[in-house]
């Protein structure tokens, strides 16, 4: 079967750490894209779902802080400077 090449960039930590995962799996990177394109042929698309990361709870959480202080700014302290920030800040340490 004849081969031929193809140049992908990425970024190089990610790519150290595939070369890393897929070295334990005993694969090298050649071989791991051709399993993927493969199962992306036998599979007629993508072979594994995409989606959009969803935030986690603690993200949320801040989200709908940052909105109630955007809502309520009166609710909250408020700086002229950073210095005075600080300075508040650093009264109670």
């Amino acid at each position: 079967m004849a081969t031929t090449n193809i140049n992908v960039r990425v970024d190089t930590e990610l790519k150290q750490s595939a070369e890393e995962l897929f070295k334990d799996l005993g694969l090298n990177m050649s071989s791991a894209i051709t399993m993927f394109l493969r199962s992306a042929v036998n599979h007629d698309g993508i072979p594994f779902e995409i989606k959009r990361m969803s935030p986690n709870a603690e993200t949320k959480a801040a989200l709908a802080e940052f909105d109630e202080m955007k809502k309520n700014p009166e609710n909250y302290k408020h700086y002229d400077s950073f210095k005075a920030l600080k300075d508040d800040v650093l009264k109670d340490a």
